[in-house]
């Protein structure tokens, strides 16, 4: 059963924007990932320097791919268990607000799920294509 949003034109371009915003923020936060700088905060977490890369990718590719509209389901379940590792790894789910506060997460994972159960809307490459199978959008 799919999650249904009703089908005009604001609402087409409101889940694009959400889907757009969510895939900017990745994509430069992982582009930010890519600095050798990261690797230290990395090892300060006892996460091995060669996860640098992987961690960069699973945020940057899913990031372009949400904006785009393919994949979808897939960018967002990927992009989710990255924010949870965020808010129980990273920050260690201390406090909502403040220092080290993962309210940002929160809202990122909220809007991952919701797009993992609305997939990629009409505004999208996948609904272009229409050759998509349905658990590949």
């Amino acid at each position: 059963m799919d999650a249904v949003i009703r089908q005009g034109k604001l609402h087409d371009i409101t889940h694009f924007g959400i889907r757009a915003a969510i895939g900017v923020i990745f994509m430069v936060h992982g582009s930010q990932k890519f600095n050798p700088g990261f690797v230290g905060f990395l090892t300060s977490l006892g996460i091995p320097a060669e996860m640098q890369i992987p961690i960069a990718l699973a945020e940057f590719v899913p990031g372009i791919l949400l904006i785009i509209g393919v994949l979808t389901r897939i960018s967002s379940a990927l992009l989710s268990i990255v924010m949870l590792g965020a808010i129980f790894l990273v920050k260690q789910a201390a406090s909502l607000t403040g220092e080290r506060g993962f309210e940002i997460d929160l809202i990122l994972l909220a809007g991952n799920l919701a797009i993992i159960a609305i997939g990629p809307g009409r505004v999208s490459l996948s609904h272009a294509l229409k050759k998509i199978p349905r658990f590949l959008q």
